[in-house]
């Protein structure tokens, strides 16, 4: 296959499209790329999945609006963390899950970049699954986790607790290959004080595989049926 995923997604937006924009190392190449389209000619309008993107695309010399003034959106490029046979997803590792699953949810499309080494056999491979929780309840969500047989820690950046877009913590939550992905999404969501995990099951429409340095595309995958 010629060209980068990059390449390939843009392929997927038209002129007068509404887009969302993704985070995450491939996530921001993508909107870069999306930017010198625009100062080319190109027409959309563009909302973005956290505070970082929303700065990033400023500088691409795009204009994003806030997700009220544009859904549904068309189009959503965003990166993963672990993408597995079936296309469904574990995104969080760059802390804007809520905000992604969101976005992600009120659009009609949603294109996945990744490089190769995020393919995984079954979701849960590389060990961690952030959960986003309320500071309130950070300590019971844990205690819950637990009682469930998962250890957790709450992520931390200089010693402190880091704190989303949303002001909440995150969770990174210790788990190994998962064979009941829906109970366990189900389980952790029913945790008074979890606002939302970093499970995407059934949301990925299309999924761009490249390699790990360059990200030439390696592989374009899709959902059969569609979104669940």
């Amino acid at each position: 296959m010629n060209g980068t995923i990059f390449e390939r997604a843009l392929e997927f937006v038209s002129d007068g499209m509404a887009v969302g924009l993704g985070s995450g190392r491939a996530a921001n190449r993508f909107t870069e790329l999306l930017g010198e389209r625009v100062r080319n000619g190109l027409r959309v309008r563009t909302t973005a999945t956290s505070e970082a993107t929303a700065e990033l695309a400023r500088r691409s010399g795009l204009s994003p609006l806030p997700l009220a003034e544009v859904m549904p959106l068309d189009l959503t490029v965003d990166g993963a963390d672990e993408v597995d046979p079936n296309l469904d997803l574990i995104k969080g590792y760059g802390r804007a899950l809520v905000r992604e699953k969101v976005v992600a949810s009120v659009s009609k499309r949603l294109v996945i970049v990744v490089g190769s080494e995020k393919m995984t056999p079954r979701l849960g491979t590389r060990g961690k699954l952030p959960v986003e929780v309320v500071p309130f309840a950070a300590a019971t969500v844990l205690y819950h986790v637990r009682r469930l047989g998962y250890d957790g820690r709450v992520f931390e950046t200089d010693g402190r607790p880091f704190v989303s877009d949303n002001g909440n913590y995150i969770l990174d939550v210790a788990v190994a290959p998962m064979s009941d992905v829906l109970g366990l999404q189900q389980k952790l969501q029913a945790i008074p004080g979890v606002v939302d995990t970093g499970l995407f099951l059934g949301m990925a429409d299309t999924v761009l595989v490249g390699d790990d340095e360059t990200f030439r595309m390696t592989q374009e995958l899709r959902r059969p049926h569609g979104k669940l």
